[in-house]
């Protein structure tokens, strides 16, 4: 699959569910994916950067090393939360709204 079908299928708006590991509880967290780049909200005021690079999700500085791993599951994403490499945690991405075709 490559980078730009990637991108194009996670642009959206994305609730996060946590599904185990060492990941806090994720209420009110979601994902909003736009082109190459998005941020990991949690409620309205706090944001956190990333790069979409294929279906990874990269941070930015100054967290660098985290990185969201995903594969296609269902009409989401299943996650895999990782820092240099190691997993510390799952999570699930679901649509929140529709995304663009």
């Amino acid at each position: 699959m490559g980078t730009t079908l990637a991108v194009a299928e996670l642009e959206g708006v994305w609730n996060v569910e946590r599904r185990g590991g060492l990941l806090p509880p994720m209420v009110g967290v979601e994902k909003l994916i736009e082109g190459a780049r998005g941020k990991t909200r949690v409620g309205r005021l706090f944001g956190v950067p990333f790069d979409v690079v294929g279906l990874s999700l990269r941070y930015r500085a100054p967290l660098n090393g985290f990185v969201d791993e995903l594969v296609p599951d269902g009409d989401g994403f299943a996650g895999r939360a990782t820092f240099r490499g190691r997993e510390f945690g799952r999570f699930a991405l679901t649509p929140k709204r529709q995304r663009r075709p």
